[in-house]
């Protein structure tokens, strides 16, 4: 009794320290009474057990017991406060009647569930390759594209970084193995490394008009990649074109004269002339050029001779390649393109170079007769970082007998490169492992160790592992305190390593992946080609590294007057005086162009190859903005009406097609909810440019908000939304928590999502207090122990050290493979 007593009493120090649903407010906004009397006279004549409206009855809700019902409620509360319900056309109580129903349910399922928070546990977590990759960055100093290495990783609930998500195969454990070969090798180097060729293609919907950032000024078009040498040697460079589907060369038309240089770090080390009467099957490389070994940027881009007009037998376009079958026609000024390049080494190696990679490892080099304690020190400092812990005895000797093996083979660096390839393979480098500690009953609560902290902090703000300051301070017990943890997260935010909150957490929560596959038709739209993609997609990345950076309020995500654009997106966006590659923050002065609806990237993944998508548009908004997805269409739906070259679809304008869709009963329903939201942003076109007409006709963006709010344009859209922004806060904190924990969030994380938001609101909705309060959360500071029954609250004890996993993965394809990388043009 006595130690369920301390039991206990270290439970409510812990909750207390947390402080996720503490703050809840005292009494609800409206009596049980009233709010029965609402739902009779406004809800149950369509969600009753006859008709059962989208799934829904109120008939076995109990409203004096909210925290019984709360998986049900949840449900009104998340449609309510979008204000989607009742239905348009249907009676609806006032405003302020509305939001004190919602808050009388938020009210009593909050007061609920602080007698017994939910922390939840994650499944067994592994690595995704974003997070693989940057771990192997720290650890080893090498930056790796694990694309061709690892497969894709699958996606739950818009995130690659669920648990629930993260499978594990033989066949992925094998894909494990064969990366480390390849991976310690290139960290540490191997003199016997045999030359391989590795392949950077551009695809043919890249313009290669203007300059590209990396390649040296002066030059247009080409490549620009940071390739790892893996060693001091000599190295060929080849390359080839793009040709017309009849063999001429692509650019034929300008005759002699046309030149593609390489450079390696902005200095040229070939110059080529290009030959105007090559074919495919002409190879163009330069001879063997020696290059020291390490990252080093290397380019292929044409020198630019000239400027002025090109293909002046038809209109300019951006998209030059278009048409293949026209690059021999008389008058076309068409320019050669770059397929791909093809670096193949090494040649004639003359040694392994002073790479990162290999300063960051090798701490110490051995004299004579003390290999054994060189290579102890550097394996206990990688190890530290790699298993994310300090390192075990055990951890050590296990690795410390591969570099024996590896040394009596290779020598001093093949048994260090053997050490770290079996490091990164072990399941305790791949894994996030939370074992739960030995005097923890099963189903009660406790509060993870500080190391186990400092991995998921470091997951949710770097996708990478900790580094040596936080594992510090979570190995002396110190990342409990709440000034040392908040200490940390704001160093953590400052560091660029952040950036990962743009590039992984708001490319997944926008949805701007998708933005990859968007190819709207090139004779419709011309000027679209996949470097204004990259450009629309590094603006929305940036725009949301501005709020991680300056700490600015979310909802400013709506309604900044400033984006980011480089040349090719400011003459997109008809934004003056903007020259070059280089990103700039630009004055929007413009209304219906601010904020993320305003923007390129999301206006064209939500519209299809050949026109806009009102529906599309309209459930993005629900979906991820306000958090309301609209149900999936019904089996058998008619498609959309596209335009005719005749009769009585010819020049129709995408309303005037939706609105002939909308006659079908089955489809009405739904589309009456999302239509008006996509009919407000007509004026951009399926690129996000601007427009006035769409077929001929004037775009009409007037309609009315489900919530009876007249709409006219993106602006008023904005207004719209804004009057829910509650709805926005509340996804916003959904999507950080969920991404935070890596695990999917559901009814019994809303009391935790709501006091994160009103902890925000207090701080004028500032990133950090989002992330603070994400850090500071029940769910991010405690785990459930593994029950078959119900969670028991009150059953809190300390927690251990992580205990040790199954031994490493060792074996595997030791030699470098041929590769087919990817280019960032």
């Amino acid at each position: 009794m006595r130690m369920r007593v301390k039991l206990a009493s270290i439970s409510l120090l812990v909750l207390g320290a947390v402080g996720a649903c503490a703050q809840v407010p005292t009494q609800p906004a409206m009596d049980t009474a009233s709010q029965e009397a609402l739902v009779h006279k406004y809800c149950q004549g369509c969600h009753n057990d006859k008709l059962k409206s989208g799934g829904f009855s109120w008939a076995h809700v109990d409203l004096s017991k909210p925290g019984e019902n709360a998986e049900q409620l949840e449900k009104v509360i998340r449609k309510l406060g979008a204000g989607l319900m009742p239905p348009v056309g249907m009676p609806r109580p006032d405003v302020a009647t509305t939001r004190s129903f919602v808050a009388s349910l938020e009210s009593g399922i909050d007061h609920a569930a602080a007698a017994h928070p939910y922390p939840g546990r994650p499944a067994l977590h592994r690595l995704n390759r974003t997070e693989y990759a940057n771990s192997i960055r720290d650890l080893l100093g090498v930056k790796v594209d694990v694309a061709p290495l690892l497969p894709a990783d699958d996606m739950s609930h818009g995130f690659d970084n669920m648990a629930d998500a993260l499978n594990f195969s033989p066949a992925l454990m094998d894909a494990y193995i064969r990366a480390a070969g390849k991976i310690s090798r290139l960290a540490v180097g191997d003199i016997d490394t045999a030359p391989y060729v590795t392949t950077y293609q551009l695809s043919k919907s890249v313009a290669q008009r203007r300059h590209v950032e990396g390649t040296p000024i002066g030059t247009r078009g080409g490549m620009s990649v940071v390739y790892d040498f893996p060693l001091d040697a000599e190295y060929v460079f080849k390359m080839t074109f793009y040709y017309s589907v009849d063999g001429p060369l692509y650019g034929k038309s300008q005759g002699k004269g046309q030149q593609i240089e390489v450079s390696i770090n902005g200095e040229r080390v070939a110059l080529l002339d290009i030959d105007p009467k090559r074919t495919k099957w002409d190879d163009l490389q330069t001879p063997p050029i020696k290059v020291k070994a390490g990252p080093q940027r290397v380019s292929a881009a044409f020198i630019q001779h000239s400027e002025g007009p090109l293909e002046d037998v038809v209109s300019p376009i951006e998209y030059s390649l278009v048409d293949l079958n026209e690059a021999d026609m008389a008058g076309l000024t068409s320019l050669p393109h770059l397929h791909d390049l093809a670096i193949s080494g090494p040649y004639n190696a003359s040694g392994l170079g002073n790479t990162p990679s290999r300063r960051k490892i090798f701490a110490c080099h051995p004299t004579s007769g003390d290999d054994i304690d060189c290579a102890k020190k550097i394996i206990t400092r990688l190890v530290r970082q790699a298993y994310r812990k300090p390192a075990d005895d055990s951890d050590v000797e296990e690795l410390l007998n591969l570099y024996v093996a590896g040394r009596n083979r290779d020598g001093f660096e093949g048994g260090i490169r053997l050490a770290i390839q079996a490091m990164i393979a072990d399941p305790k480098f791949i894994f996030r492992f939370e074992p739960t500690p030995d005097n923890v009953a099963p189903g009660a609560t406790y509060r993870i160790s500080d190391l186990e902290l400092a991995s998921r902090l470091s997951y949710f703000l770097w996708s990478s592992a900790p580094d040596d300051e936080l594992l510090s301070l979570a190995s002396a017990g110190k990342l409990k305190d709440p000034a040392v943890l908040e200490q940390q997260v704001r160093r953590m935010l400052a560091d660029p390593k952040s950036e990962s909150l743009s590039s992984n957490f708001a490319y997944e929560w926008l949805h701007l992946q998708n933005l990859k596959d968007a190819q709207p038709d090139a004779y419709l739209y011309p000027n679209f080609d996949k470097n204004l993609a990259q450009a629309m997609q590094h603006e929305t990345e940036l725009f949301f590294d501005s709020f991680v950076r300056q700490d600015r309020n979310i909802l400013g995500l709506l309604t900044a007057d400033y984006t980011y654009v480089d040349e090719i997106l400011a003459k997109h966006y008809k934004i003056p005086d903007v020259l070059g590659s280089r990103f700039r923050r630009v004055e929007i002065p413009d209304e219906n162009r601010r904020g993320l609806l305003g923007q390129g990237s999301i206006l064209t993944l939500t519209s299809i190859s050949n026109r806009t998508s009102p529906v599309q548009r309209g459930k993005y908004v629900l979906e991820v903005l306000l958090g309301t997805p609209p149900p999936p269409p019904p089996p058998n739906v008619p498609a959309l009406p596209e335009n005719a070259s005749s009769g009585e679809l010819k020049e129709l304008s995408v309303r005037q097609r939706m609105e002939i869709h909308r006659k079908n009963p089955t489809c009405a329903a739904c589309h009456k909810i999302m239509d008006p939201i996509g009919f407000s942003l007509e004026n951009f076109d399926a690129t996000g440019a601007w427009r006035i007409n769409d077929g001929g006709l004037p775009v009409d963006a007037a309609g009315q908000m489900f919530d009876g709010t007249k709409l006219d344009g993106p602006a008023s859209l904005r207004q719209a939304i804004l009057k829910h922004s509650d709805a926005f806060l509340g996804t916003f904190t959904e999507s950080l928590l969920a991404y935070g924990l890596g695990r999917v969030i559901d009814y019994r994380d809303m009391p935790t999502v709501r006091s994160i938001a009103r902890q925000a609101a207090a701080q004028d909705n500032r990133f950090s207090a989002f992330v603070l309060g994400v850090v500071n959360s029940v769910p991010f500071e405690t785990s459930t122990a593994e029950s078959a029954g119900p969670v028991d609250a009150t059953n809190v004890a300390p927690a251990r050290e992580p205990g040790r996993s199954s031994g490493p993965l060792t074996g595997g394809n030791q030699n470098i493979q041929e590769t087919k990388g990817n280019v960032h043009h």
